[in-house]
């Protein structure tokens, strides 16, 4: 009998309809790779399931909040339950744009100029101080996003003046914390990042949205987002985004696998924008879709994440 594999998925976050989706498909999966696989709703009275279920490893297909931010990889190590993708501390940081975007800059990291405002700690700011803030530091357009949301909940392109106060009151709906960075015209690229300490860059995957950018409408609409494998960038830039692709993954301890997002400019300058250590399993997903561009079938793809879990080094 092959492996016991116990499924994490749903959960409470703002993405709980794609973490379902997420889940279901890799289920069906790693059931047809010949594991033997149980899946579960993940919520506050989870802990009597997951001990009772005793898994080999756990496959967490949880996006967002109490699933990609540390508290569920917390719970499992507690249990010596091994499981998919990075640890506490990558997982807590790597959702955080904030703090993320300050390890890009002391690790020497390109990304993009960027001003973190937050509400909930130090000296109170309002709305028009925050839009002050910006004009000065970084200008427009610039981008302002929540620090702790996925699938770009709450993120908005802000290229008027008069349309950054309601953007920033749009983002503080989601976090008390914000991250706003300089935009940065260019082509949009996803490093998606498989392994362990010998960890590859499948095949760059260039995304082109139907919408203004890459939204949560983007992404989890069919027809709404085109992802074109080989990225048409240059050789040189190709070259530069896996480099610096795999140095963000290791500089981050990510384990398993994450993608690292990219904005590659006019002069083939790539700046990373954010770290996904539980990347999308949906058919409509980037990773997948790079997998297979190097060859290997969804299914393979996660019977090779139940692999890397149970061999990571602790």
């Amino acid at each position: 009998m092959g492996k016991k594999v116990l499924v994490l998925y749903g959960g409470k976050s703002k993405e709980r309809e794609v973490s379902l989706r997420s889940g279901r498909a890799v289920a069906d999966a790693l059931s047809q790779k010949g594991f033997e696989v149980s899946v579960l709703d993940l919520n506050e009275n989870s802990v009597a399931s997951i001990v009772a279920d005793r898994p080999d490893v756990a496959f967490i297909a949880l996006h967002g909040k109490y699933g990609e931010d540390g508290t569920v990889q917390g719970l499992l190590d507690i249990l010596e339950i091994p499981y998919v993708g990075s640890d506490v501390l990558t997982s807590a940081v790597c959702i955080n744009k904030a703090t993320t975007k300050k390890i890009l800059a002391y690790e020497q990291l390109p990304t993009a100029p960027f001003v973190i405002l937050n509400t909930e700690r130090g000296p109170k700011i309002g709305l028009a101080e925050m839009a002050d803030k910006v004009v000065k530091e970084l200008g427009l357009p610039a981008v302002v996003k929540p620090a702790t949301q996925g699938s770009s909940i709450g993120t908005t392109i802000v290229k008027k003046e008069e349309a950054l106060i309601p953007a920033l009151e749009t983002a503080l709906g989601y976090d008390g914390e914000l991250v706003v960075e300089r935009f940065i015209d260019g082509t949009e690229v996803t490093a998606s990042v498989l392994g362990n300490e010998d960890a590859e860059v499948l095949p760059l995957i260039e995304i082109v949205a139907e919408n203004e950018f890459y939204d949560y409408e983007a992404k989890y609409t069919p027809g709404m987002s085109h992802h074109i494998i080989p990225a048409r960038i240059s050789e040189r830039a190709r070259v530069r985004v896996e480099e610096i692709a795999l140095k963000t993954y290791h500089a981050f301890k990510c384990r398993g696998f994450s993608r690292v997002d990219f904005i590659v400019d006019k002069n083939d300058n790539p700046f990373v924008l954010e770290i996904n250590t539980i990347p999308g399993m949906t058919s409509l997903s980037l990773f997948p879709d790079a997998a297979r561009a190097a060859g290997m079938s969804f299914e393979d793809l996660c019977a090779r994440l139940v692999e890397l879990a149970l061999s990571a080094k602790k």
